[in-house]
């Protein structure tokens, strides 16, 4: 049954989908929309007509779940060698004056079976990896089923304040974290001040935490809050020319960044470091994560149903090739880990 579940919100009845430009425009206008949008910019909207609010809980206790645990056989976009060979790219890049950090990421893929439900792994991963951006996104029209455990969010937005909380640093403890992982968030917070200065009011942006140290399973991030006040009248087309794709998961000067990852990286990301949530147009709120710990089906041209799972890095002069490699195993080792049946909820 088609629905959409964030952390505080349920919501069913599809009443209308809209993609494109014709999202953006619808959500601006009124409705509970959930949204998905593409790293590559294509977003599609699906307006529920029953919503509900919900208590955020705890994760629910251990209890059978309805999926069959996946038989590891997954493949990746960009092998070990191929990651390496493009962190060293990047690098050159950095050294030649054209760049100063990239995101480089990679998508897994693993087959699955026609009937397989992906209510089961949302099940697996609320009760395993808990994350405040959680959502399960399931809609036939609108060619959607996704289910997220981002940590990062891209925008909330409240009356007229909107707030990004860019996370850039990663390691598996908090005394692990290098000085590449802090100047790297310094850099991607400037960049969202700038982002988010082209649509909100001058002299309202502001950055309120940086570099906060969180805590989440199996790892621990860098996280910075940035604040500012919309302009009268902004729309979410405008937001979207503004801020999209997300800083954080694309790199700095950002038209750089993306002509690097169109070179480098040989798969689209698809919902994966693009945008998932939901926008309430009538109530002026919204919170759309950062399509990051995203897993989300779909099929190829042959008619078989691929599960995909992104991971990722963010690439400074100071990165080390296979350190970075190895930070996007360690990004997605417990949720591939649950996916499989290696990892216990």
């Amino acid at each position: 049954m088609d629905h959409a579940r964030f952390a505080d919100r349920v919501a069913r009845e599809v009443v209308d989908v809209r993609r494109g430009s014709e999202a953006l425009d619808a959500i601006s206008r009124e409705g509970f929309w959930a949204v998905v949008a593409t790293f590559e910019g294509e977003v599609t909207a699906v307006r529920f007509g029953d919503v509900s609010r919900a208590t955020p809980a705890a994760p629910p206790p251990p209890a059978p779940v309805a999926w069959r645990p996946l038989d590891r056989h997954w493949c990746t976009s960009l092998d070990r060698a191929a990651y390496v060979g493009a962190v060293r790219e990047v690098r050159e890049r950095i050294a030649a004056g054209t760049v100063y950090q990239v995101n480089v990421c990679r998508v897994l893929s693993h087959e699955l079976a026609a009937d397989a439900d992906l209510d089961g792994l949302d099940a697996l991963l609320r009760q395993g990896n808990p994350a405040p951006h959680a959502a399960r996104i399931r809609c036939g029209a609108a060619g959607l089923d996704v289910v997220s455990a981002s940590p990062e969010l891209f925008l909330a937005r409240r009356g007229d304040t909107v707030v990004t909380r860019p996370i850039k640093g990663t390691a598996a403890t908090a005394d692990q974290m290098l000085p590449k992982d802090h100047a790297e968030n310094v850099m991607i917070v400037d960049l969202m001040r700038n982002d988010l200065s082209g649509v909100c009011e001058p002299g309202t942006v502001s950055v309120d935490e940086l570099c906060a140290v969180e805590e989440h399973p199996g790892l621990v991030h860098l996280v910075s809050t940035v604040s500012g006040r919309l302009d009268a009248g902004a729309t979410w087309t405008d937001v979207f020319a503004a801020t999209y794709p997300p800083g954080s998961v694309s790199g700095a000067p950002k038209s750089s960044a993306l002509t690097a990852i169109q070179d480098l990286e040989t798969q689209p990301r698809g919902p994966y470091c693009g945008a998932v949530g939901w926008v309430d147009a009538d109530t002026r709120e919204a919170d759309l994560a950062v399509g990051i710990r995203t897993f989300w089906a779909e099929r190829d041209d042959t008619g078989r149903r691929w599960l995909r799972f992104g991971t990722g890095a963010g690439i400074t002069w100071h990165s080390d090739p296979e350190g970075e490699w190895a930070e996007t195993e360690l990004k997605a080792a417990r949720l591939i880990g649950l996916a499989a049946g290696t990892v216990t909820p």
